[in-house]
């Protein structure tokens, strides 16, 4: 197939061209085959051997010379079909300008604007046009993932998704710096060949999946790390968890709640969590956290804004004088931790940073109003769900991701 003629005409300047240099062409070609008709009819050309011999609508030339005096002979040729507006085609635009027209473009129109030729092609996967892709909406990525991360893709979102195998074409790293693959289903084979070939990432979110030994180490490479959020993950030892906490040193939001931890995993997380972290959601872990376990934490974590530790049975009201030492402390949930009594949360009044608390099990909605007239400085159960290193807040409706609002959007 020829790609050498245009590829479509510009339908916006269809009207103007057929109203102008249109009209003057087709009267330069009457004046040109008249003048051709008055030069064969001096040379007694043979009128009635060209009608039968030719095709309708095509050139007829008389072959005269010193060669041909003895047999004459007429050449009927069809004339070549004239490109018109050839010179305001799709081939004549500078890839900038191509690339500006198809950054306009949805997903799936981009896709299919790649098999025009070789050209778009090329264009369609340049690297400023796949910034950030969201998929959500595509039940099944498989080959089709692997595509999108291989064309240097720097932001994916893609979560509720079945992943199969990802087929990368090539071994190099990938240009992906934020990804969202919360509540996939995806085996622990394909999620590690997709995060063994990251080092970039600086936003990640695999919450609810099951991961391995493999995945957390593959994680350790990515030191630009500042959020992560693995709640309700499982499939991980603590020694892979500590070291993986070692070498992410620039983490500052860490989502852990919910995961299938022992004592041993908490251990792990407080003595090797980066000592930069500001939020931190330490939630679920029952009998697991204890009040040691809190104090060694806020030693190593003196920074701490946002705290979560929910449904931490273990926490009792001794808490309170180690929490107090977190100068910076803004958000703190203790929600469901029955050993706090609720007339002891008047007590908060002594945090002179603390905005909101979340204590969700621990009041009743008829002690509500005289805990909130006790401490009028603070905003008392108005966060349900936490949304430390999630991309999305549940109280968000939009697809923005940390923020960040995808460029290329699939289109269901």
């Amino acid at each position: 197939m020829s790609y050498e003629g245009p590829l479509q005409e510009l339908p916006c300047l269809n009207e103007y061209l057929e109203g102008s240099m249109l009209s003057i062409s087709q009267k330069s070609k009457r004046k040109k085959r008249e003048r051709i008709g008055d030069g064969l009819d001096t040379e007694n050309t043979p009128h009635e051997l060209i009608h039968q011999w030719s095709p309708p609508h095509k050139q007829r030339v008389v072959c005269k010379g010193k060669e041909n005096e003895e047999n004459q002979f007429v050449l009927a040729r069809r004339p070549r079909k004239r490109r018109e507006f050839s010179g305001l085609s799709w081939d004549t635009l500078p890839d900038e300008l191509l690339l500006g027209i198809l950054s306009c473009l949805p997903l799936q129109d981009l896709l299919r604007m790649s098999r025009v030729c070789k050209r778009w092609h090329r264009l369609a996967f340049d690297e400023s046009l796949w910034h950030s892709v969201d998929l959500v909406g595509n039940p099944q990525l498989d080959q089709a993932l692997g595509q999108v991360l291989v064309a240097g893709v720097l932001g994916l979102r893609c979560p509720h998704t079945c992943i199969g195998e990802p087929h990368f074409t090539h071994t190099r790293h990938l240009r992906v710096q934020h990804m969202d693959l919360s509540s996939c289903t995806v085996s622990t084979v394909f999620l590690d060949d997709i995060i063994s070939r990251c080092r970039r990432l600086e936003n990640l979110s695999l919450e609810g999946l099951e991961l391995s030994d493999w995945i957390i180490q593959s994680l350790s490479q990515n030191t630009e790390l500042v959020r992560l959020n693995l709640c309700g993950c499982s499939g991980f030892s603590p020694d892979s968890l500590g070291e993986m906490l070692k070498s992410c040193s620039r983490l500052e939001e860490l989502n852990l709640s919910w995961c299938d931890f022992s004592t041993d995993h908490v251990k792990a997380v407080v003595s090797n969590i980066p000592s930069n972290i500001t939020q931190l959601n330490l939630s679920g872990y029952r009998q697991n956290l204890t009040m040691e376990d809190l104090k060694d934490l806020v030693e190593r974590c003196p920074h701490l804004v946002n705290l979560d530790l929910s449904d931490s049975v273990l926490m009792t009201t001794s808490s309170f004088p180690i929490l107090q030492q977190l100068q910076s402390l803004r958000h703190l949930a203790l929600s469901r931790c029955y050993q706090i009594h609720p007339a002891a949360l008047a007590d908060f009044e002594k945090f002179p940073e603390l905005q909101t608390l979340e204590v969700y099990g621990l009041v009743q909605d008829t002690y509500l109003p005289i805990l909130s007239k006790s401490l009028p400085r603070l905003q008392i159960n108005t966060r349900p769900f936490s949304g430390v290193a999630r991309p999305t807040e549940a109280t968000r409706r939009d697809r923005a991701m940390w923020g960040m609002t995808c460029r290329l959007v699939f289109r269901s």
